[in-house]
């Protein structure tokens, strides 16, 4: 027999634990609401008997363009931890006060016409160049965005140095990305731009030599755990997802923010149905006003691009047992836990407020990890159920949502969320790889030297 798990009491599918496909636990007639984690999913498109299947074939979303929502409070406030005054992680103290967890140096392209230079720098020098194709050619709000996302990777304190490399004819040019950037450290970040070379690659690695003595003298302090920052991601997601790995990161999130730590959600599409419980968790009545401009506006451009708003889960999720965006969504959105709602973050903005945020930007896993990274997130916990080599800039602890996955690829998972399906409770366990990587213990994807960025586009290429 199938062992399976009923979510919620008022659900009327169960999910079965060896696969995460749901099953009719009651019979469904057709028009009626699919009930998975207390919320209906969809509706029933044919009469669903008790043990039969309930998936893509029979089920489908109720979901429309859209909507007018109303504030309807609806959030507790996280007690403060008692360890919150006394735990501590070791971390590098800028010059500006911010912690990073790594002490890297990193190369950031103002272009894609230097990606090779930088990529080849790296090999040569021991450092990490983040590569993209974008800087030339963009126009408003498109360059724009690109200009954000790379002042933010620039900004980012677990860099110890950064060189910026230009090219010197490109859109994005130095003095342009310098006026975005605004003010820095003259230590920690050097601008190189390769036209005004002559031996380029000479004095690129003559910089990056003294970035690396500039960062060398930084070591690890205790400072409070309540410094942290840490990024909220799935991909490649299961039917188990929302039932192991989502909910142990939102238990996570809970407990760090109960220290006086912060966490960040992101992935916009992948709160279509399931916005209303975040809407209701904003702390006031400003904050849902922003978080409903930013789920309409991403509404607004899948419309303006003709494309499908609801039809948002990806083969691999329907394989792994997702049918429809609402039963993505409530999945997806418990790695947010249950704290109130503190902020509404935009591209480029970064984290200030101690507690959970919300950040505007795309599922696709490179730009969402990115967008954590520029935001100023110092990890991420990134679940999944069909795995994912991927790797942020910052370290990007993988989590499993089943046990077959993490023993399949132990190479790319960090961490085991399957046996949570059986009743464990691992928030201990993972609140403590978290630490460990904090101070120092690598990912999977940094011992596997996979660190990507993507930027988010949607403008006009010249």
């Amino acid at each position: 027999m199938h062992q399976s798990v009923i979510i919620h009491p008022a659900d009327n599918v169960c999910v079965h634990l060896d696969d995460g496909h749901k099953y009719a636990i009651r019979n469904i007639k057709a028009g009626q609401d699919v009930i998975k984690y207390g919320y209906p999913i969809g509706y029933a498109t044919a009469d669903i008997r008790v043990g039969e299947q309930v998936h893509v074939h029979n089920l489908h979303t109720r979901l429309k363009d859209i909507h007018t929502y109303t504030y309807e409070p609806d959030f507790c406030e996280i007690s403060r931890s008692e360890d919150a005054d006394t735990l501590r992680i070791p971390a590098f103290v800028r010059a500006d006060g911010e912690i990073g967890i790594r002490n890297d140096v990193w190369i950031i392209p103002t272009v894609g016409c230097v990606n090779q230079i930088a990529r080849t720098l790296a090999e040569q020098t021991g450092s990490f160049a983040f590569v993209h194709p974008y800087g030339c050619s963009q126009l408003g709000d498109d360059q724009t965005v690109t200009q954000q996302i790379l002042s933010g990777l620039i900004r980012h304190p677990n860099a110890g140095g950064v060189l910026v490399l230009g090219l010197g004819c490109e859109n994005n040019n130095i003095a342009r990305l310098r006026a975005v950037l605004g003010h820095t450290d003259s230590d920690r970040v050097r601008f190189l731009s390769v036209q005004d070379c002559t031996d380029e690659m000479e004095e690129a690695k003559r910089v990056l030599e003294q970035l690396h003595r500039y960062a060398g003298q930084f070591t690890r302090r205790p400072v409070f755990l309540s410094r942290l920052k840490v990024g909220l991601k799935c991909g490649g997601s299961d039917g188990l997802s929302g039932i192991t790995a989502n909910p142990l990161v939102g238990r996570f999130s809970d407990r760090l923010i109960a220290c006086g730590g912060s966490t960040v959600l992101t992935e916009v599409p992948e709160m279509f149905g399931a916005e209303t419980i975040l809407f209701n968790r904003c702390r006031t009545r400003e904050l849902f006003d922003r978080a409903v401009g930013m789920v309409n506006r991403f509404k607004e451009y899948f419309i303006r691009h003709g494309q499908e708003i609801y039809e948002n889960p990806s083969p691999g999720n329907k394989a792994g047992g997702i049918s429809t965006l609402e039963d993505k969504s409530l999945g997806c959105t418990q790695k947010g836990g249950h704290a109130p709602v503190v902020d509404v973050l935009d591209y480029g903005d970064r984290v200030t407020l101690p507690g959970l945020s919300l950040l505007n930007g795309p599922g696709n896993d490179m730009v969402a990890v990115t967008n954590l990274t520029a935001a100023g997130c110092h990890l991420i916990l990134f679940t999944t159920g069909r795995g994912t080599p991927l790797g942020a800039p910052v370290p990007t602890v993988k989590i499993s949502s089943n046990s077959r996955l993490a023993q399949q690829k132990p190479h790319w998972i960090d961490f085991d969320a399957g046996p949570c399906a059986e009743g464990a409770d691992l928030t201990d366990r993972l609140f403590e790889l978290v630490c460990r990587v904090a101070g120092g213990e690598e990912t999977c994807n940094e011992r596997n030297g996979f660190r990507e960025i993507a930027i988010f586009k949607d403008g006009v290429t010249l």
